[in-house]
């Protein structure tokens, strides 16, 4: 079992930056594929950004592609979501996820360990 904790949300205008970051605890990290999700109020929670367990495939929504960034440091034992030139849209509880099977990067059902979420609240 593998627990995850995010950090990083916060309230910050639109067009600024935030990085969230989500680190995970008691197994191997580089075992999992980890992925984003995120959940606005009154919607389905939907999938953002992956990354394989080494960090060479990286899978984004259309909705952040070109805006956000995905990384990992496999000893650290964190991953990133680096978002830029934030949207009002962009408000949502965001949540780290992490997939030790066959890895179906969008499907939020396929990941079997979820964070707590951080709240990511942008300003128009």
């Amino acid at each position: 079992q593998v627990q995850l904790v995010e950090s990083g949300g916060g309230l910050v205008q639109a067009g600024g930056s935030l990085r969230l970051s989500c680190v995970a605890s008691g197994r191997t990290f580089s075992d999992y594929h980890m992925a984003w999700f995120r959940q606005a109020p009154g919607k389905e929670r939907e999938f953002v950004a992956a990354i394989s367990r080494s960090g060479s495939n990286t899978y984004y929504a259309d909705s952040v592609k070109g805006r956000s960034t995905i990384s990992r440091d496999n000893a650290k034992n964190v991953m990133y979501l680096q978002m830029n030139s934030l949207e009002h849209e962009d408000t949502a509880v965001y949540y780290c996820a992490a997939d030790r099977g066959v890895w179906v990067p969008t499907i939020t059902s396929r990941y079997d360990y979820w964070g707590q979420g951080t709240q990511v609240t942008v300003s128009s």
